[in-house]
């Protein structure tokens, strides 16, 4: 199943990674935050490490490390813009319940 992108998630990390000049995707993990949990980290990607899962979609790799997965399986990564603000939306199945600001959650 691994983790997927919407078409404009896929557009915005490809849009930076041009405006970067490097690297071949974004890292999509968990750490260990917050009043639930666990937290989402991004970042951008210039080596794949071995223990690292590769998906790929709309020709951008999302890197996710072996830890992380069972947290993220079948989640899907969006960017969408509401009025002025802007960002990226976790469509993650696995979340049992997560903070009233949405920083942290736990499954």
């Amino acid at each position: 199943m691994g983790v997927t992108l919407s078409d404009s998630a896929a557009k915005h990390v490809a849009n930076f990674l041009t405006k970067r000049g490097k690297g071949i995707g974004l890292r999509l993990g968990v750490r260990t935050s917050g009043c639930s949990g666990m937290a989402y980290k991004l970042e951008f990607v210039d080596e794949v490490n071995p223990d690292d899962m590769v998906f790929e979609q709309n020709g951008v790799k999302v890197i996710v490390d072996a830890k992380s997965l069972p947290y993220l399986e079948g989640m899907e990564l969006d960017f969408a813009r509401e009025g002025l603000n802007e960002g990226f939306k976790f469509n993650n199945p696995n979340v049992k319940d997560q903070c009233g600001c949405g920083e942290s959650f736990n499954v």
